[in-house]
């Protein structure tokens, strides 16, 4: 029974991930505009993305543990590629390439540089000893500070928000029930929360706007 509701918990976090951006997409294709989404919490979290991949893929992972990142930096790509393109800032797109291609070959140089990467900055606060995390976490605040500002949730997609939630709730319970990684649990309860946060957020203010 366990083994059934681990491989339910890893199919339906790989088959979501592989759609997680979709909707977001949808969205800003069909409105030809990328109101209310954050530049800042894309590239941050295509950043984060790119460090969890390069250390998964430098260390030999066996390739099911990291997966559904390769899709998710695909997705992250076009959008950020679309944000630019609807905000009117084509120009930034060869410093981003240049800078996320040059950082994923920096990550290899020497060893100590992608550990450094996964490993701990923040030695006073043990759920942030990660840079990933504090790169991922950023990312959700980034556009959580982005809402606020605007009080306008735009484009910004509430349907994708909510499966990246949905994803971090699977990926709790599937490390419970395997490696049991107290620093892997914290990361995924904080962005848990930080993606519910989000997607409230969003269904706020987009209530907000139909009703004024």
């Amino acid at each position: 029974m366990e083994r059934a509701l681990l491989g339910l918990a890893h199919g339906s976090t790989l088959v979501l991930c592989a759609l997680l951006k979709l909707p977001q997409l949808r969205a800003v294709l069909a409105a030809r505009s990328a109101r209310g989404l954050s530049l800042h919490s894309l590239a941050l979290e295509l950043a984060g993305f790119l460090v969890f991949l390069r250390y998964q893929i430098y260390y030999g992972y066996p390739l099911l543990t990291y997966l559904e990142y390769p899709i998710l930096v695909a997705q992250d790509v076009i959008l950020l590629l679309c944000v630019l393109h609807y905000s009117g800032k084509m120009e930034h797109v060869l410093p981003y390439i240049a800078i996320f291609v040059g950082g994923w070959y920096l990550l290899t140089l020497q060893k100590w540089i992608i550990d450094l990467a996964m490993t701990a900055v923040l030695s006073w606060c043990p759920p942030l000893q990660n840079l990933c995390t504090l790169i991922s976490a950023a990312s959700k605040l980034a556009q959580l500070r982005c809402l606020w500002q605007t009080r306008d949730s735009g484009q910004v997609s509430a349907l994708t928000w909510s499966m990246s939630a949905f994803t971090c709730a699977t990926r709790i319970f599937t490390t419970v029930m395997t490696t049991n990684d107290l620093m892997v649990l914290v990361r995924f309860v904080i962005m848990l929360v930080l993606n519910i946060w989000v997607t409230t957020t969003i269904l706020r203010y987009r209530k907000t706007e139909k009703t004024d």
